[in-house]
């Protein structure tokens, strides 16, 4: 059963709705601990300084590098002086356009419950935005850091994303490699041909049918080696280069897989459902030939 990381209210002009925060991922990882292979026994680290002697957790301070190897240091009193003031409130500044919100914004997601007695305001202000379009940006604090957030109605239900801020995104300028994309040509065959392809793989969005197989293989592993079905497991081969071939032919020979890809799972229901019918021709004359044999 989850549990709420957060509560408070959110706020806008002089309305507040007392709100509960749950985190609406939970991530999936396989988790291995550091093993001596000799001994089998697990791995244990030490903290330890430049000279390699062991330091112990009271002796070590906070140290901003301002130079090579030298540092400003900082205690915890003097961050503490600066921290956000704790406060229990969701302050929403403004409302924008969500389409105006690039995605590489949004960091971690959550959901806002509300409290029994403002499920009514709740309502009211999801129900809101939903008809104007817009989410919230708000602030608020939570464990000492002060988050930039966005609130989205979402099924009449309200969720909050963390946000990045503009000066920790890394510009695209800073990126080698991007800058000369602007200097491609391509012809207008392509560009159709490239259409078509996107066309062949259009779908609607449907997250069930996506799953990290990676993390499932490595889970099926470990359960075959815990009950000793198996020791060790092969690697795969690595994959070959691809070889440059022309992007037109690519582009076409990828329509064409494409689409013969979509053509079989309509076969395969089609002669499911053939099977059936047949089955069911069968059956009604095995019921007839029965019938009539009763009534002789």
């Amino acid at each position: 059963m989850p549990r709420a990381i957060w509560s408070g209210a959110i706020s806008f002009g002089l309305v507040s709705v007392p709100v509960k925060l749950y985190t609406a991922v939970s991530r999936k990882s396989v988790r291995f601990n550091q093993i001596d292979a000799k001994t089998n026994s697990r791995v244990k680290q030490k903290r330890v300084n430049a000279e390699g002697d062991e330091v112990s957790y009271e002796q070590i301070v906070k140290g901003y590098e301002i130079s090579k190897d030298s540092y400003v240091i900082v205690t915890e009193d003097e961050l503490a002086a600066l921290s956000p003031k704790a406060s229990r409130m969701i302050d929403i500044t403004d409302f924008v356009l969500e389409s105006q919100i690039d995605p590489v914004f949004y960091d971690a997601a959550y959901f806002l419950v509300p409290d029994e007695l403002a499920r009514k305001s709740y309502t009211l202000l999801s129900r809101a935005m939903e008809d104007s379009g817009r989410v919230a940006i708000a602030t608020f604090v939570m464990r000492t850091k002060q988050y930039l957030v966005a609130i989205r109605p979402t099924d009449g239900r309200l969720m909050m994303s963390t946000m990045v801020y503009a000066d920790e995104l890394v510009s695209p300028e800073e990126i080698p490699g991007l800058e000369e994309l602007d200097e491609i040509e391509v012809s207008n065959a392509e560009m159709a041909m490239a259409g078509q392809l996107i066309e062949s793989l259009a779908t609607d969005f449907e997250p069930d049918q996506y799953r990290d197989s990676y993390r499932e293989q490595v889970l099926d592993l470990l359960e075959q080696k815990a009950s000793g079905e198996i020791q060790s497991i092969e690697a795969a081969p690595a994959a070959e280069e691809a070889a440059v071939v022309d992007l037109l032919a690519a582009l076409e020979a990828s329509v064409n897989a494409a689409k013969e890809a979509r053509k079989k799972p309509a076969k395969k229901a089609g002669k499911k459902a053939a099977k059936k019918a047949g089955k069911t021709a069968d059956k009604g004359a095995d019921d007839e030939a029965e019938h009539e044999a009763k009534s002789a």
